[in-house]
């Protein structure tokens, strides 16, 4: 049996809310994603956000009560593609941000792939 690999592209995964990041992840794959790294802590994320290889990043604004900025910060400095996934409108959106895509929680499969699609081809 061979395995193969979703021709998407590869997401990394950054949301504190357990339950939440597992639907994402299950939005992702019936999408054709594959998830290159996930993780629901913000020095985790700093880390991974330096170290792994992915197409797109999906980041929750508010994580366990800190700003993500620092892992956007790495994000642009290596010039990756980000959406900022929000509770809190685009006003919750670190201001330095404000430019990027934001999707509103709770959000669909459909939103979820039109901001992926649409922020993949800006990165081309």
């Amino acid at each position: 049996m061979t395995t193969v690999k979703p021709s998407a592209g590869s997401v990394f995964l950054v949301e504190d809310e357990a339950m939440i990041r597992m639907m994402v992840v299950d939005m992702l794959e019936e999408l054709g994603f594959s998830v290159a790294a996930e993780t629901g802590e913000i020095d985790e994320a700093i880390k991974l956000a330096g170290t792994t290889e992915f197409d797109i990043a999906i980041l929750d604004v508010n994580v366990n009560g800190r700003v993500i900025s620092p892992v956007a910060d790495l994000l642009k400095a290596r010039n990756r593609p980000f959406i900022f996934a929000t509770g809190y409108g685009s006003q919750g959106v670190p201001e330095d941000y404000r430019d990027r895509p934001a999707l509103q929680k709770p959000f669909q499969i459909e939103s979820l792939k039109d901001a992926l699609d649409s922020t993949l081809r800006g990165a081309a």
